[in-house]
C-alpha cells in the first residue's frame, strides 16, 4: 500500500524525501533555521525543486550555512559566489545572504537565539491547519505579514510575506500537510 502524500511533491525522489523527512517538521536549531531562511530567500520567484536540486551546492558555497562566516563575507567572496554556477547567481540575493546573516546574529543577541525570536510569533508551537486540498493552502497569512514586516524593519532582505509563509511551512511553524497525508499527524 502506498502512502498518501500531499500532491505537490509528485513522484520526484528528491521532493518526496523532502516532504517525508523535513517539510513541516518543527525546527528549533538556529543553524537549520538559518539554512531554511537562506534557501527560502533564494527561492523567491523560483520553484522549490530548483532550490532543492541546488541545496548541496548552496551548502558548499555558503560554508555549510555557517551564518557567523557568511556575516563576514568579503567583496571577493561575494564576487566568487556570483561566478558559482551551482547556486542561484543573483547579486541582490547573494548580498542579502550576507546582510541577513548579520541581522540573524543581531536577533540572537537580542533574544538569546533566533529560535526564541521566530517561534515567539507562534508561542513556541506549530499551528496545525486542517487543509483538505492544496487549493485551501494560502500563499501568506496575517501572521506571515507580521513576521515579514518585523524582519524587514530589522533590515532583512527578500523576506516578503509569501517567502516567510513558505519558511513557516518548511520549519514546522505551521503544519500545512493535507489532512489525508500520512505526515499530517506525524509532525
Amino acid at each position: 500500500m502506498t502512502k498518501q502524500r500531499c500532491s505537490w511533491c509528485g513522484d520526484d525522489p528528491l521532493y518526496v524525501a523532502y516532504h517525508d523527512n523535513e517539510w513541516g517538521k518543527p525546527v528549533y536549531n538556529d543553524k537549520t533555521l538559518f539554512e531554511f531562511l537562506l534557501l527560502e530567500t533564494f527561492q523567491a520567484g523560483l520553484s522549490w525543486i530548483t532550490i532543492l536540486r541546488k541545496r548541496e551546492n548552496f551548502r558548499k558555497a555558503f560554508d555549510d550555512f555557517n551564518y557567523q562566516k557568511i556575516a563576514n563575507y568579503s567583496d571577493d567572496k561575494i564576487a566568487s559566489l556570483l561566478q558559482d554556477a551551482g547556486i542561484i547567481r543573483n547579486k541582490l540575493k547573494v548580498k542579502s545572504a550576507v546582510t541577513n546573516a548579520q541581522y540573524f546574529i543581531e536577533i540572537q543577541k537580542e533574544f538569546g537565539s533566533f529560535s526564541k525570536y521566530i517561534w515567539g510569533f507562534v508561542d513556541g508551537k506549530s499551528i496545525k491547519n486542517k487543509l483538505k486540498t492544496l487549493a485551501e493552502c494560502p500563499a501568506n497569512t496575517p501572521l506571515s505579514d507580521e513576521i515579514s514586516k518585523d524582519l524587514k524593519k530589522r533590515g532583512f532582505k527578500f523576506v516578503g510575506s509569501t517567502v516567510i509563509y513558505a519558511y513557516m511551512q518548511a520549519t514546522g511553524m505551521v503544519n500545512d500537510h493535507l489532512t489525508s497525508c500520512f505526515r499530517y499527524n506525524e509532525v
